[in-house]
């Protein structure tokens, strides 16, 4: 009879393991990433706009029947890389309204790589930042429209301008100010969502290298799901990333508690904070400034961990870098006048 209850004991605690282990690995917010068939039956209704996030170029050459551009890659067309703050919400409210963008418009970015993922992410998180809330992703972007046997265009699509008014989010962004409350130890989970050289100093990209005190290294790539390169025989990142994928990383933080990402620009961790948002973290944002700003203030003695200690970048190492690649330049130059005769 005992080993009869044990048995069932064991059942039950392997179905409740289980069931936590299915629960887990379940969006709480799967609404706001939308699927190819979702896209195919609404993209030409009024009330939804899909927005290629590539570049110009890119979306001449071939795009979603229907979708519009805005002129630039997202990240560009939505950011100002030389003010790392919202400082004119006007201009947002124009160039939304001149696309066809509305306050009860359907938004959808895509983007078709790596390269681009992050086009359509900043774009998510700056109407959400607006306060948008009909904001979504393509999931797989333009692979999964491709592998759904779905044609392209090359067509431009204009919309007719509708009246977009902002009404800003502020907790979606964070502040250098609230950064360094975190590096004090306040509490709130912080995710750098670079490389690991990055994170350790190794790759620096700013005028010193290393991350903010507390921060936890999650890159981005590392939340995608991976596949073998059939040439290299590597495994590597792809366009898809998947509540498994994500939730490894994630899954151990309080979700009630605020969560911010931050990489070196404040682009990657758009893809981190649509995750945040996925996995239904209750107060995620992303810092906008970011490392570039942060590690380059020379003014503030911003905390820094490294893992050899703080280091400021190396102009001179880089001097003589350009200074050989000049000479190799010039020397390709010469002999190609020798080869050529003289003539261009």
């Amino acid at each position: 009879m005992r080993k009869k209850w044990l048995r069932i004991l064991l059942a039950s605690l392997f179905l409740f393991v289980a069931a936590g282990a299915a629960q887990a690995t379940q969006w709480t917010n799967p609404n706001l990433l939308v699927d190819v068939e979702t896209v195919k039956a609404n993209i030409d209704k009024p009330d939804w706009v899909v927005v290629d996030a590539r570049d110009l170029k890119d979306y001449v050459k071939g795009h979603i029947p229907g979708a519009i551009s805005l002129g630039k890659r997202g990240k560009k067309a939505l950011r100002d890389p030389t003010s790392r703050v919202f400082s004119d919400i006007s201009k947002y409210e124009t160039l939304f309204g001149k696309v066809g963008i509305g306050n009860d418009t359907n938004v959808v970015f895509y983007f078709d790589s790596l390269k681009t993922m992050n086009d359509a992410t900043v774009g998510f998180w700056v109407m959400e930042y607006l306060g948008h809330d009909k904001v979504y992703v393509l999931d797989g972007g333009l692979e999964a429209w491709r592998k759904g046997g779905n044609r392209l265009d090359t067509n431009p699509t204009m919309k007719p301008e509708k009246t977009f008014k902002a009404h800003v989010v502020p907790s979606r962004i964070a502040t250098t100010a609230e950064i360094l409350q975190i590096a004090g130890g306040s509490g709130t989970t912080l995710i750098d969502s670079r490389t690991k050289d990055e994170f350790s100093g190794k790759d620096m990209r700013a005028l010193q290298g290393g991350h903010v005190p507390t921060a936890i290294n999650v890159s981005d790539k590392d939340t995608l799901v991976k596949q073998k390169n059939t040439k290299t025989g590597k495994m590597e990142p792809t366009v898809y990333f998947t509540p498994e994928s994500v939730g490894k990383h994630f899954n151990d933080f309080d979700r009630n508690k605020r969560i911010v990402g931050y990489c070196q620009t404040g682009t990657r961790s758009t893809l981190t904070y649509l995750q945040f948002r996925l996995m239904g973290f209750k107060d995620p944002a992303n810092w906008d400034d970011s490392w570039r700003v942060y590690g380059s203030n020379l003014h503030v003695a911003n905390p820094i961990e490294a893992s050899n200690g703080p280091q400021f970048y190396n102009f001179d190492k880089v001097n003589k870098s350009l200074k050989k690649l000049e000479k190799q330049v010039a020397s390709l130059e010469d002999g190609l006048k020798k080869l050529t005769g003289g003539k261009k």
